[in-house]
């Protein structure tokens, strides 16, 4: 029966806390709530304490029996495989199983992916790339997350990762360590940290006055030096310029591969605005192959920042198939004390 099940729940997990909450097809959340995703040592409890918390959501809003499938977003999480690969900043051994995990707790189809490609799924179904078929979505958040959609599918590559072009390097020579444990990544320069990274840099390196030198020099944050850059601050705005310029060169780069017709931004230090966009968009038009010039808009998100991350994972909900796999387990080693 057509929209017997009007629902879908959108999981968010991140390394301090897991939000979740149940979306209709607009778009629109209508409960949420949020646990500790570091609070169990064994990720089975996490499992059960995630699943109470879910029914219970569910039942206070008397959806049970309306909920179509669940989206998850997760750090390094593989849509192929349902699992998270690698999850560095996760207290428990990996892989995990987590779709089928959970998928066996709630006897409903789950979805997996990272964080950047729910977002860029969110953006296509509910925000600035509804009716766009070929795009590549942004997020400058702690680092640099990308999700590529061609012709209407997002790209996965063929193990599941494809999309990291936060790791793409920028600076072949004397570039910046990045935690990948290579130098030059796009990430070291145009991340929140990366902003603040160079601001630390530009006030060693010149004795040009600046708000940013009454703070001590190791605290400061992109916030620090986005309050600077508008209260008139020049090295602060300087920041801002330097990194949209290796933004903008990065993205007419990334034109060449898919030809997107946008590229939509997200995440804190889109907060910013002209701050960052006008020397991105000048950069990228710049550097841009003439038969892509004046073609490729550079446009902000218009997911609501305090939604975004459950409506991103929640629109992979829609995607989410019933598993034919048997209940899965967790290795013993893998739940274990970290």
């Amino acid at each position: 029966m057509i929209n017997s099940k009007p629902y879908v729940i959108g999981i968010d997990m991140g390394g301090t806390n897991t939000v979740f909450g149940i979306v209709d097809a607009r778009g629109v959340v209508l409960a949420s709530n949020s646990i500790k995703t570091r609070k169990h040592s064994n990720f089975n409890d996490y499992i059960d304490e995630l699943s109470f918390e879910l029914n219970r959501l569910i039942a206070s809003i008397d959806a049970q029996e309306k909920i179509f499938g669940i989206g998850v977003g997760a750090p390094n999480a593989n849509y192929f495989t349902g699992k998270i690969e690698d999850g560095v900043n996760l207290p428990w051994p990996t892989p995990i199983p987590f779709a089928q995990l959970l998928s066996d707790k709630m006897k409903l189809p789950v979805a997996i992916t990272n964080d950047a490609n729910a977002a860029a799924i969110g953006e296509m179904t509910y925000g600035a790339a509804r009716g766009l078929k070929d795009f590549i979505m942004i997020t400058l958040g702690t680092g640099v997350g990308s999700g590529i959609v061609v012709n209407g599918q997002l790209v996965y590559g063929h193990d599941g990762f494809a999309g990291e072009l936060g790791h793409v390097i920028v600076k072949r020579n004397n570039g910046r360590l990045c935690g990948c444990g290579r130098t030059g990544c796009l990430e070291t320069y145009c991340s929140a940290t990366g902003v603040a990274r160079t601001a630390r840099e530009y006030l060693e390196m010149s004795d040009t006055p600046s708000l940013l030198r009454e703070l001590p020099i190791d605290e400061i944050t992109s916030k620090d030096v986005y309050d600077a850059a508008i209260a008139g601050d020049k090295l602060a705005k300087a920041v801002f310029d330097y990194t949209g310029q290796v933004l903008g060169e990065a993205l007419a780069d990334f034109t060449v591969f898919t030809s997107p017709e946008a590229f939509v931004i997200f995440g804190g230090l889109a907060k910013a605005g002209d701050l960052i966009l006008k020397p991105i968009r000048e950069s990228m038009e710049k550097n841009m192959l003439s038969i892509w010039k004046g073609k490729v808009q550079v446009i902000l998100s218009e997911l609501k920042e305090a939604d975004a991350a459950v409506l991103g994972a929640s629109a992979l909900g829609w995607e989410a198939k019933p598993m034919a796999a048997p209940e899965a387990t967790i290795a013993p080693e893998a739940t274990a004390t970290v």
